[in-house]
């Protein structure tokens, strides 16, 4: 017989509850059935999270407002959980569930936000403005000097479906990192030539948007990191952070180009300079573009 004991007090594995502002990127993908996920890797300031899913890459990016605000990312206040790669995780049914957190979208802000109408001089006379930046920028875009770089700024220049797609098709996952610069690039010649074409009324340059995005989107996951992929997949619907918005809104003359351009690139080890070498190919393919034959 026992004398004197009590039934051990089991400990609680409680979840914590947590809203956060979403990306309508994500919409579709919180408000599905719940799915398994996995984290594919976690930092101080954010986590990355991959659906399990047949379609396009499905990554959300869980992050708090000190970190980079990716287009599909949800940003929350107060610290990470405790998680490793390879921890399984849950999307869906509303909810993002991640360690001991769960976590909702108490409002939305939208990746895309259009420019509204802009005059293509003052565009024209941006491009100068933001090469001179980049060039006394001491931040290098990774791939500088390579000829599958050039040869894209060559084709969006053209108009050349044969140039920009063969360049684009090299340039899909080249270089290290969880977003190559070949990546980073590109995503920010498609958000240019999408949104400054839009804006600017070139329908040759969104032509082309639409052209690359497909190329560079197909079979991505296959090509490149899953993070990087879903942020290919991202700026072919225009969809980018808010470092890059900000220095579209600059061009357009919507706020001061310097200080966004130099918030850009700042970003990563190279990822800023690679965006911005994106931003300016497009930009100089929107100018060039402008009175040609549609």
């Amino acid at each position: 017989m026992t004398v004197g004991t009590r039934p051990r007090a089991q400990r609680a594995h409680t979840r914590t509850d947590a809203t956060g502002a979403a990306s309508t990127a994500l919409r579709r993908l919180l408000e599905s059935p719940r799915r398994p996920a996995r984290v594919l890797a976690a930092f101080p300031y954010g986590i990355y999270l991959e659906v399990r899913t047949e379609l396009e890459p499905q990554v959300i990016a869980v992050v708090t407002g000190s970190a980079v605000r990716l287009p599909n990312a949800m940003v929350v206040t107060g610290p990470m959980p405790r998680v490793t790669v390879g921890d399984e995780a849950y999307v869906g049914d509303g909810s993002i569930e991640v360690g001991r957190l769960s976590l909702r979208a108490h409002r939305w802000w939208n990746p895309a936000p259009p420019l509204g109408p802009v005059d293509p001089v003052r565009l024209a006379a941006a491009l100068p403005r933001l090469v001179a930046l980049c060039d006394r920028s001491a931040r290098r875009p990774g791939l500088e000097g390579n000829a599958a770089a050039e040869l894209l700024a060559e084709g969006c220049a053209e108009a050349s479906l044969l140039r920009g797609v063969t360049a684009a098709e090299q340039l899909v996952g080249l270089g290290p990192g969880l977003t190559p610069s070949g990546d980073d690039m590109l995503a920010g010649v498609l958000v240019a030539l999408r949104h400054l074409g839009t804006a600017a009324g070139v329908g040759r340059a969104v032509w082309l948007a639409d052209w690359l995005a497909a190329a560079v989107t197909f079979d991505a996951r296959g090509r490149t990191t899953p993070i990087s992929a879903a942020l290919l997949h991202c700026a072919a619907r225009g969809e980018a952070g808010g470092e890059v918005l900000a220095v579209l809104r600059g061009l357009a003359g919507r706020q001061d180009l310097e200080p966004a351009l130099h918030r850009l690139l700042q970003l990563g080890h190279t990822s800023g300079a690679d965006l911005a070498w994106g931003l300016r190919i497009g930009l100089a393919a929107v100018v060039g573009l402008e009175g040609r034959g549609e």
